[in-house]
């Protein structure tokens, strides 16, 4: 792990999930970036929390765009 941060980021162009046949254990992440392909593996555990945080940031932003529309 590295202790230095970015402050900066290269914005996801296209992502796919998917689980190896061999080790269905895993879950990997690819995201295309303007850079290229960056694929990431995780475990179910870290899978899961992935999946908790983006569902909990997509609950946000759906209740910020309906306090922006007035809906």
């Amino acid at each position: 792990m590295t202790d230095k941060r970015s402050t900066s980021a290269d914005f996801v162009t296209a992502f796919a999930t998917g689980w190896p046949e061999q080790e269905p254990h895993i879950m990997v992440l690819s995201l295309t970036t303007h850079k290229g392909v960056q694929d990431f593996a995780f475990t179910k555990e870290q899978a899961l929390l992935v999946a908790k945080t983006m569902r909990q940031t997509a609950d946000r932003l759906k209740k910020s765009q309906a306090n922006e529309t007035g809906v």
